[in-house]
């Protein structure tokens, strides 16, 4: 398993990736911002703050099982959210 400070550094990089690539594929386009972008980033860091929160919950029981968990959440969130870019 990867080290907690690993983990929170991989969410903060692709999640952060992604808001820019929201914002890239929109002005691609040629347009402006839309309902759909903002939507998108809100949810992106919607998605980050519920797993930063994970990751630093305290006592929990099974660690490496949280932990697998978040890894398991975080991939396909970040999958969930690259096929919404996608679609723009």
């Amino acid at each position: 398993m990867a080290s907690i400070r690993n983990l929170k550094k991989d969410i903060n990089y692709v999640f952060g990736d992604i808001i820019e690539a929201a914002y890239l594929a929109e002005i691609a386009k040629g347009g402006q911002v839309s309902e759909k972008t903002d939507m998108i980033v809100d949810e992106a860091v919607t998605a980050f703050d519920n797993l930063i929160t994970k990751v630093n919950q305290k006592g929990v029981e099974n660690k490496k099982a949280h932990f697998k968990q978040i890894n398991q959440e975080f991939e396909q969130t970040a999958r969930q959210l690259i096929d919404k870019i996608n679609k723009i």
